[in-house]
């Protein structure tokens, strides 16, 4: 399940977790509506979160492939809730580490 939330940096107000882009995109318009009388604050920002809270966007290659993939398996268990299950977090750093073993496997067979 994705989630996502509004950030206005002019208020410095964050929205809730919202789960569908039609969510999202009222939440920023009721903001806007009612604290900035329909205008655009200056770099406010938009998009989707992981159950910790951090942006995608702001987060590294690796780290965001092991964010989501930790969200994948911690929403087998429960969609609605934030943070992820230490489980969850393990089965992703062996994912990541097996298709690492793989590719150096592989690689080192190439040659």
């Amino acid at each position: 399940m994705r989630r996502y939330r509004y950030r206005c940096t002019v208020c410095r107000t964050t929205s809730p977790v919202v789960h569908q882009l039609d969510d999202l995109a009222a939440e920023g318009e009721a903001h806007r509506l009612a604290l900035h009388g329909g205008h655009i604050p200056d770099d406010e920002a938009v998009g989707q979160i992981d159950r910790l809270g951090r942006w995608y966007a702001s987060l590294g290659p690796l780290i965001a492939l092991h964010a989501r993939i930790a969200d994948g398996l911690s929403d087998l268990r429960d969609t609605k809730t934030m943070g992820h299950y230490w489980w969850a977090s393990a089965g992703a750093t062996l994912i990541l580490g097996g298709a690492a073993a793989l590719v150096l496997t592989a690689v080192s067979a190439a040659l």
